[in-house]
């Protein structure tokens, strides 16, 4: 077909002006009958007298558009130069939709610049999108200013929805294209829709855009949207600009280290940019106005501490001390609410408030509930996954709860709620089941390690009691002892023996335990990571040995057997070091780093 069509295309000038504005007398008449609006494509090809017509060129011309075919499209252009307005999906789209759809630049640049009029640039498909609202929501800035340098009216057009394409394009978060729109459509939104961009702009983490907005316009600031929300609630709610507590591998958290850590550190002013903004023009309304916004719908500083958002209520608390007191109406303050949640980074922070410590520490809710009460409920399953294994969970538990117990007084460690328990009988009874499930966890990967180091036991105990090679000076039997290979082979055999014997001890010891609560904290997690690096050591130990004895026996052979050999045997070790080292790395992490767990923010001053 597309042969076909370049034939018949073949003797015409594609650029003539005459391909764009010729039409036959059957299209004229078909768009006086069927286009009851000007901006609709012509439907001809989905009517019962075009059916033809769609199977000659109308699907032909959907394929080409799709794959970025510019000589097809020139073909069928050049043959039925109405067909850029005519639509060829039952969605109603244009050739010229399906090829934004699609990201083909170059056809998007023909079809505009040569194939069609301005006034065919503002045809709508049937939810009323013009082809600038699909390139705004598929980000290609190129294709929007190709667009609007021919037909200026562009960015003003709204879909049947009511919703502009730079509404559309703040939506899927595209900054450069927000950005390049928002130049264009500034002067004609209305108060709501810029206010609804604003509020987009934040929820998407285009930073940079809302604050030029927030300037230009400070009523933003202080504006509510359509959920009663204004700009503070919704930067409340977003922690994972302010910090990031989501568990990451040690590898990756290397790469975002050395590779993310200018775009985080530029989102992250960016972010505190705006809030220093957007509360600066809170603190200058009337003091009950204030009030009323920062605590409706919710309160600000108690959302940031749901969230996480630590940086957040450290800009609020330095310029407003008196946000510290505020609480919900369970009478829980943000410390209170972080404990709750598991927020480390934002508990932290009340060892920098001096001796209002203290008082907060005392409050009890509706419940009487203290804070001991709260860090003995179980969190919600997200907030415990951030840790892996119920074992590391259940440690990371009594962590916290320790924790908490050196900022209340004594006499909280005592207080029965409403239900008449204690804070600690209250933690026994909510983590019955995660202990359990810890418990056996323990038991299992101790059991398996078990099993691998007494076979690697029996293996190297064999191997020394069985020596390779002779003893004796002779002739036939040379003498092995002066040999390096032979040196290298005791020393691995030995020191696999003894490596394999502590690891079998360790994990004895673990399926032993009387797996108390307390010895989810250090002691059964050491014991752990101790019988897995002795366990690692013995394999790698009798590899070496391994290697050693091939190189004894094949000494007389050609050096590239045992040479190969000894490749072959490393595999076990890359093995098993690849399968548990994200284990190891978690058990050190949460054992060893957790001594850190509370000390990130100790010293950071709120007022």
């Amino acid at each position: 077909m597309a042969a076909k069509l370049l034939e018949v295309g073949a003797d015409m000038d594609t650029n003539s002006p005459s391909i764009i504005e010729a039409q036959d007398g059957n299209y004229a008449e078909r768009s006086t009958s069927a286009q009851t609006d000007s901006c609709l494509p012509d439907p001809h090809l989905f009517t019962k007298e075009g059916r033809k017509d769609y199977n000659i060129y109308g699907i032909p011309l959907y394929r080409a558009a799709m794959n970025g075919d510019i000589e097809t499209v020139r073909s069928i252009v050049s043959t039925y130069p109405w067909a850029v307005r005519q639509s060829i999906t039952e969605g109603m789209e244009t050739v010229l939709h399906v090829a934004t759809a699609a990201k083909q630049i170059a056809l998007v640049k023909k079809l505009v610049t040569e194939w069609m009029r301005p006034v065919d640039l503002k045809l709508e498909n049937k939810d009323g999108n013009t082809a600038l609202c699909f390139a705004a929501i598929s980000g290609m800035l190129p294709l929007a200013i190709v667009m609007i340098k021919l037909e200026t009216s562009l960015p003003k057009i709204r879909n049947k929805a009511g919703v502009t394409p730079l509404h559309l394009a703040a939506l899927l978060g595209h900054r450069e294209m927000v950005q390049y729109l928002y130049q264009c459509t500034d002067d004609d939104l209305t108060d709501p829709e810029r206010h609804g961009i604003f509020i987009i702009c934040i929820r998407n983490g285009l930073y940079d855009v809302a604050f030029n907005m927030q300037e230009k316009y400070p009523q933003l600031a202080t504006t509510r949207g359509s959920f009663n929300e204004t700009a503070l609630h919704v930067l409340a709610q977003k922690p994972a600009l302010f910090v990031d507590e989501n568990p990451i591998g040690m590898w990756r958290r290397i790469i975002v280290n050395f590779s993310g850590f200018a775009h985080h550190s530029s989102k992250l002013s960016q972010a505190l940019r705006l809030v220093d903004s957007v509360w600066k023009k809170v603190l200058q309304l009337e003091h009950e106005m204030m009030w009323c916004l920062i605590e409706h719908p919710s309160i600000l500083t108690l959302d940031a501490a749901e969230a996480g958002n630590v940086e957040f209520l450290i800009q609020l608390i330095n310029s407003y001390p008196d946000l510290i007191w505020r609480v919900n109406k369970d009478n829980r303050s943000i410390f209170h609410v972080a404990i709750l949640y598991r927020h480390e980074s934002i508990f932290s922070l009340i060892y920098g408030i001096g001796s209002i410590k203290d008082l907060i520490a005392t409050y009890e809710d509706e419940n009487k509930n203290n804070m001991l009460h709260l860090v003995a409920k179980l969190p919600l399953q997200g907030r415990l996954n951030h840790v892996s294994g119920a074992a590391l969970q259940m440690q990371r538990e009594l962590l916290w709860f320790k924790e908490v117990e050196k900022v209340v007084q004594p006499s909280c460690k005592e207080m029965r709620n409403a239900e008449g328990f204690t804070p600690w009988d209250l933690f026994v009874k909510e983590h019955e089941d995660l202990k359990r499930r810890g418990e056996d966890w323990m038991r299992r990967t101790s059991h398996s390690m078990l099993m691998v180091a007494t076979l690697l036991f029996i293996v190297v105990f064999v191997a020394i009691l069985t020596l390779p090679g002779s003893l004796q000076n002779d002739a036939a039997n040379p003498i092995i002892l002066q040999k390096i290979s032979f040196k290298i082979f005791i020393i691995s055999d030995a020191m696999a023996l003894f490596s394999s014997a502590s690891s079998i001890l360790m994990f004895l010891s673990i399926l032993t335990s009387r797996f108390a609560k307390d010895d989810f904290v250090k002691r059964l997690p050491c014991m752990l990571l101790l019988g897995l690096g002795t366990l690692f050591v013995s394999i790698g130990m009798m590899v070496a040995a391994f290697t050693a004895t091939i190189f004894l026996i094949y000494h007389h052979g050609a050096i590239w057997i045992p040479t190969l050999i000894s490749i072959f045997v490393s595999g076990p070790i890359v093995l098993f070091a690849s399968l548990n080292f994200p284990l190891s790395v978690d058990l050190w992490n949460s054992t060893y780093g957790s001594r850190s767990l509370f000390c990130g923010r100790k010293h950071d001053k709120l007022f």
